[in-house]
């Protein structure tokens, strides 16, 4: 009977705590759970994970503890009666006004204080709208179209603004991710009641009411409001469709915040990426794209000439896709000059182009293919073997250069041995304004590039500085000369000089010795991917299988045939063109002549080339050639030449075709390996001696001595 008050007591006191909590509202957190996070089990953290957002979602910052009935955010209670006033005021709190009649401001905070997530809020079918408070970004991976309603935000280095057109934006998981980042923007003096005035009547024609009420209430000076909206194009829906390579767009991966962020940004097709996944630029980048940017846009007496060099996998295509939209934000368009065979990136592998670039590059290589201004069909991924022939190309497409245009100069990432002696030929016959050269603590150490070491340097086709003997020839008159003579191989040509800027990469990539050359693989086929998906027809209309495509057809007579990567008998040219990879080119000569044909040359020509096709057939009784093209039939016309070289169809575009049935045509494996031209790996056809140099070598293990 002792105990019996004792028993009541606690039961009492039970019940009113239990009262208490289920009276609580579900949006306050209180010490005890906060105090107790590492002991909940796995399904108590996913529900105070929720409620964080649910409290978030609801304009309260659980961070700063601004939440008016929360225990962080009250007065401790007084030990003796005498009340006593609030230790400090809330800092997150401003001062309260009376809201005018005549105006709907909210009473957010008019301060520029940031929440941890930025705010995400749906806004129809495919369609999320974005609110980034200043100095803040967005991660993602997807693709989607960016819409700037308000304010200014920055893509890779492009800069979007208000009333500008939409972009499309390609955040691949074979790259670092892309990040929105809201950039600071100067405005007149402005009220924030003028400001968000200002706002509502830009979003008036883009978005409901609703939405504009939600954008209102989250409102701060600065901020930048961004549309994001579902993107398909042919180009991804072509590529996506073989097996395999929708990985590159989408993955999935499980989640724990199953909330309206995610449903919505689902809608659009992306996904938020942590922030260490996104593109980092180190302060030698940012200091030498700086630099080159203002180079560019104060140059008085003629256009830059920046060549970008340095070893494999440190950076050099995505340092020249942001110097490209550097520029373009301050200038219309600027130049290419493609000289990286293996990786291109406004073209099919393969090729020696110029481009004039007017449209932001915001995606890896195999989303952006564009049409060059003046392009060559080298024919091999490499210039291992064929160095004369290689510059005598690059020669002949500089030539086209009008130096109307900031140039920027794209080169391979072979730097040593003959590498190194070819890089400092093309410095010397380009006479770059700027070389900007890369260097990483995983590769190979080159020397510095510095006007004096090109000076004094040897390379394969020009002699140093030292060896001159008044047969130099200048830059004026670099067109002119289209051919190295033996004695033009002797002297070198006289070049002025460059600046050196040299940048320390700190990428991180996937690549390694091992597996460098099936990864480069993989990016070559997704750009001749890229390219045939110019054959299907616009969204919403369904793709259509390559076999299911009308080819053009070409008489015997009409073009004439070379070979460019191997030596093939003439009785067997027509089994190397079938089911190839060709190259469409203009030759000077006419070959209008031969009335049966085929036309074989022998020799491969400097020409221009239009585009690429495949042979999807050739009927022997007709003579014809069967070519598949997304070339325009008035470009076509002026074809009188088919190139076929060592880059070869993607296996998948062979064997993965919807709707065939039965035996698949041209794949096969009976093949036999030993005749001239071919090799154990389709597609990768090159001499037995230049596989062997690839081969990793093999670890070995010595035993040690007692």
């Amino acid at each position: 009977m002792a105990d019996m008050p004792q028993l009541q007591k606690r039961g009492s006191f039970r019940s009113t705590w239990t009262r208490i909590r289920k009276a609580r509202s579900q949006l306050i957190l209180s010490r005890r759970p906060r105090r107790r996070l590492r002991l909940l089990r796995w399904c108590g953290r996913r529900r105070l994970r929720r409620r964080l957002l649910q409290a978030q979602a609801a304009g309260a910052d659980w961070r700063e503890g601004s939440w008016p009935g929360s225990r962080a955010a009250a007065a401790p209670r007084p030990k003796t009666a005498t009340s006593s006033p609030a230790p400090f005021p809330i800092p997150s709190r401003a001062p309260s006004r009376a809201p005018s009649p005549t105006s709907d401001d909210d009473t957010a905070p008019s301060g520029t204080a940031s929440l941890p997530i930025p705010p995400l809020r749906p806004a129809g079918p495919g369609r999320a709208l974005l609110l980034l408070p200043r100095e803040q970004g967005f991660t993602f991976s997807g693709i989607c179209r960016v819409t700037c309603l308000y304010g200014q935000v920055q893509v890779f280095g492009f800069t979007i603004s208000q009333g500008q057109p939409s972009q499309d934006v390609f955040s691949t998981y074979t790259h670092s991710r892309l990040t929105i980042n809201a950039v600071h923007y100067s405005l007149p003096e402005k009220s924030k009641k003028e400001m968000k005035r200002e706002a509502r009547t830009l979003l008036r024609a883009h978005l409901s009411r609703d939405d504009r009420c939600w954008v209102m209430k989250n409102f701060s000076p600065l901020c930048s409001i961004v549309m994001l909206e579902n993107l398909k194009t042919s180009t991804v829906n072509f590529i996506v469709s073989h097996p395999g390579l929708s990985y590159i767009f989408d993955q999935e991966s499980p989640t724990f915040q199953i909330n309206s962020e995610y449903f919505a940004l689902r809608s659009v097709g992306i996904k938020k990426e942590k922030k260490k996944n996104g593109l980092n630029l180190t302060e030698s980048v940012l200091s030498a794209l700086e630099e080159l940017v203002n180079v560019a846009c104060e140059e008085v007496d003629g256009c830059p000439v920046i060549l970008v060099c340095g070893s494999q996998d440190v950076g050099k295509s995505t340092f020249n896709r942001y110097l490209i939209n550097q520029l373009l934000n301050s200038i219309s368009c600027v130049d290419y000059l493609e000289c990286d065979l293996g990786q291109t990136e406004f073209t099919p592998p393969g090729c020696i182009s110029l481009l004039n670039i007017t449209e932001p590059v915001l995606g890896p290589p195999f989303t952006h293919q564009r049409t060059p201004q003046k392009m060559v069909y080298f024919g091999k991924s490499t210039c291992k073997n064929n160095y004369e022939n290689y510059i005598e190309i690059i020669k002949y497409v500089f030539s086209s250069y009008k130096r109307e245009a900031p140039l920027i100069v794209n080169t391979m990432g072979w730097v040593t041995d003959q590498g190194l002696l070819l890089l400092v030929d093309l410095i010397r016959l380009l006479s770059p304004s700027h070389v900007v050269q890369f260097s990483s603590g995983r590769s190979r150490a080159m020397p510095n590039l510095t006007p004096d070491y090109v000076d004094d340097m040897d390379g394969l086709y020009t002699k140093s500085k030292s060896k001159v003997r008044n047969r130099g020839f200048y830059l004026a008159e670099f067109a002119e000369n289209l051919e190295f003579g033996d004695e033009e191989k002797e002297s070198p040509v006289a070049f002025t000089g460059h600046k050196l800027l040299c940048v320390q990469s700190d990428f991180a990539f996937r690549k390694t010795p091992r597996n460098r050359e099936s990864h480069n693989r993989v990016f070559r086929d997704l750009a001749v991917l890229s390219y045939l998906g110019q054959l299907q027809p616009p969204v919403p209309k369904p793709l259509h299988p390559l076999h299911g495509l009308t080819p053009y057809q070409v008489p015997f007579s009409a073009v004439a045939l070379r070979v460019i990567h191997s030596d093939v008998a003439p009785t067997h040219v027509l089994y190397a063109v079938n089911a190839s990879w060709v190259g469409l080119c203009k030759i000077l000569d006419d070959v209008r002549g031969y009335a049966n044909g085929p036309v074989l040359l022998a020799q491969t020509p400097i020409c221009d080339c239009f585009g690429f096709g495949i042979c999807r057939g050739i009927d022997m009784e007709k003579r014809l050639y069967h070519i598949l093209t997304p070339v325009a039939p008035e470009e076509l016309r002026n074809v009188n030449c088919l190139l076929v070289g060592a880059i070869s169809i993607p296996h998948c575009v062979l064997k993965s075709q919807r709707g065939l049935e039965g035996t698949i045509p041209y794949v096969t494996t009976d093949y036999n390996t030993r005749l001239p031209g071919a090799s154990r790996e389709i597609g990768a056809r090159e001499a037995e001696e230049i596989r062997r140099e690839k081969q990793h070598p093999k670890a070995k293990f010595y035993r040690k001595a007692n």
